[in-house]
């Protein structure tokens, strides 16, 4: 029985966009779906939510990082951002409400095409089927990682990641007390076609930091150790 094909949401209020990266995405054997403003795509998510989406970050009616932070309080859904030129706040921004990676206008369609499969291969690496080996839950003191499931709890009370936020913990978490530098946390956590800046890890600890301090106040585990890198403290 064949799969069905990943959906991919594509929102940008540019048609000319729309049009020429559905078409590359289609022929790849995606589905897509295009919406042209924010509010309208988030709607649509409710109903039926994508597999990926694609956002834009200035749009009309609902702005990319607007429709990011709505999402993000209730899903983990992989979120790509579209950043204009060479706006770096955009770009960090996104990185901290929980995007999972961006790319610049103008962009290589190949390379946003690479990246959306890069990112789904994460997404489904726990779920591939019958086939796939369970990992067993790693447990570090207060710390439970379900793989299997990509499911995180602290104290019992569960803390939803994104997931590369979830490779990056792992990641982390695997050899506690152990500096894992930048590099080994991007490889860790992203294709090894994708290249991504120390900047992107920074954002995305910040992001787990903040989650986690959500539900512990005093969450301290995570360390930051100038110019080395990361390492996660049992407790």
């Amino acid at each position: 029985m064949s799969k069905n094909p990943s959906k991919i949401a594509l929102v940008d209020d540019d048609r000319n966009i729309l049009t020429s990266v559905s078409i590359g995405l289609e022929a790849e054997g995606f589905a897509v779906e295009t919406y042209t403003d924010g509010a309208t795509a988030l709607a649509a998510f409710g109903r039926s939510p994508p597999d990926l989406a694609v956002l834009d970050i200035k749009m009309p009616r609902m702005d990319g990082m607007e429709v990011l932070r709505r999402l993000r309080q209730a899903s983990s859904l992989p979120v790509i951002f579209l950043t204009s030129k060479d706006d770096e706040l955009d770009e960090v921004l996104g990185l901290r409400m929980g995007a999972d990676d961006y790319i610049r206008k103008p962009f290589s369609q190949r390379l946003l095409i690479e990246r959306i499969k890069a990112l789904l291969r994460r997404a489904d690496a726990a779920g591939e089927g019958e086939d796939a080996r369970p990992e067993p839950l790693m447990v570090r003191g207060r710390l439970t990682l379900d793989p299997l499931r990509h499911a995180c709890t602290w104290d019992g009370q569960q803390v939803t990641l994104t997931v590369t936020e979830f490779l990056i913990l792992q990641a982390l978490a695997q050899r506690p007390g152990h500096v894992k530098s930048r590099d080994q946390l991007m490889d860790a956590a992203y294709d090894d076609q994708v290249y991504v800046d120390d900047r992107t890890i920074d954002s995305h600890i910040k992001r787990l930091r903040k989650k986690f301090k959500t539900v512990d106040p005093d969450f301290g585990s995570i360390e930051t150790l100038y110019g080395i890198g990361y390492k996660f403290d049992e407790v």
